[in-house]
């Protein structure tokens, strides 16, 4: 195999700026899942990575067998599913509403406002949570629900109150990230597809159905298909600072991470946590893969590969 001296010469600053990210990659994420093999270890730091014995399965029969797996599982799923219906469908129509101001200046203020919650640390986001939802000085119990009549409500041991303000708070933290993307879709359409809409008479909805939407369904596709890769995977901050780590919620807040950390914290049990990172990286790659693949039976065009 002759290599074309011409062709690398002319190729060396690309293969230059590549090489930094090349090196991140392997580093950050191929050699550390030598770290896999602890999944199926009775893992001591006193012997190590390749020194501790082999133990098979027990490490994901301590995880699935306990009376939490299915709980636990449950919230994962139900959450990350209905993080991704909420987050792109408020995504896209956010993004429809931006795109249409005429004012660039008032666009970019809203751009602005709406990413920068996406910017801010989940523990920020957990006090702010707090401040509203404190029973004895937060601002719904003192500001609406006392002025209005009705009773406190002491939120932190209330757990059926947690799926709408963790979707919510999710929701608010995380719109703007799709939402910039579905911007900058929206923004890459031909502005004379519009301009034959308005001269054939088609209201402003009829634009957004039959040029807007289509236009942005492989964004919303590719989206979806990333999202999908991570249902088995949580924003541990959302589940565990937001909540302030209360046991009488952990019915509505307890995922597969938050779970797994606890056991880590409590029993130093690293395999059992090594497992559970194997099954979830699993169970997203199987998922991923099957999504595509319904994709591609649809629509070839809209499918990752």
């Amino acid at each position: 195999m002759k290599i074309n001296t011409q062709k690398l010469g002319r190729y060396l600053p690309l293969y230059l700026m590549f090489l930094p990210g090349a090196l991140y990659l392997v580093i950050n994420n191929y050699l550390p899942m030598s770290g896999l093999v602890v999944a199926f270890k009775d893992y001591t730091v006193r012997e190590g990575l390749f020194g501790s014995p082999w133990n098979g399965l027990k490490n994901f029969e301590f995880l699935f067998r306990t009376p939490d797996a299915w709980v636990i599982t449950r919230n994962t799923i139900l959450y990350n599913l209905a993080f991704i219906v909420v987050n792109n469908l408020l995504g896209i129509i956010f993004a429809i509403f931006i795109c249409d101001l005429a004012n660039k200046r008032l666009k970019k203020v809203y751009q602005s406002a709406i990413l920068f919650p996406y910017l801010m640390s989940t523990v920020i986001v957990g006090y702010i949570v707090f401040a509203f939802l404190s029973p004895s000085s937060g601002m719904i119990n003192n500001g609406i629900l006392k002025p209005l009549g009705f009773n406190e409500v002491n939120w932190y041991f209330e757990a059926g109150y947690w799926w709408v303000i963790i979707v919510f708070v999710n929701t608010w933290k995380g719109i703007g990230y799709g939402c910039l993307i579905y911007v900058s879709s929206i923004n890459g359409i031909d502005p004379e597809h519009y301009e034959a809409a308005d001269l054939d008479g088609a209201s402003k909805w009829r634009q957004i159905r039959h040029i807007t939407l289509p236009s942005v369904t492989p964004t919303i596709i590719t989206l979806v298909l990333l999202a999908i890769g991570k249902v088995f995977y949580s924003d541990f901050g959302l589940f565990y600072q937001v909540p302030r780590d209360s046991g009488v919620l952990y019915s509505t807040t307890n995922v597969i991470d938050t779970y797994v950390y606890r056991g880590l914290m409590k029993q130093g049990n690293i395999g059992m946590s090594a497992a559970a990172g194997f099954y979830q990286s699993v169970c997203g790659f199987v998922l991923v893969l099957t999504a595509n693949f319904i994709v591609s039976k649809i629509n070839k065009e809209n499918a990752l590969f």
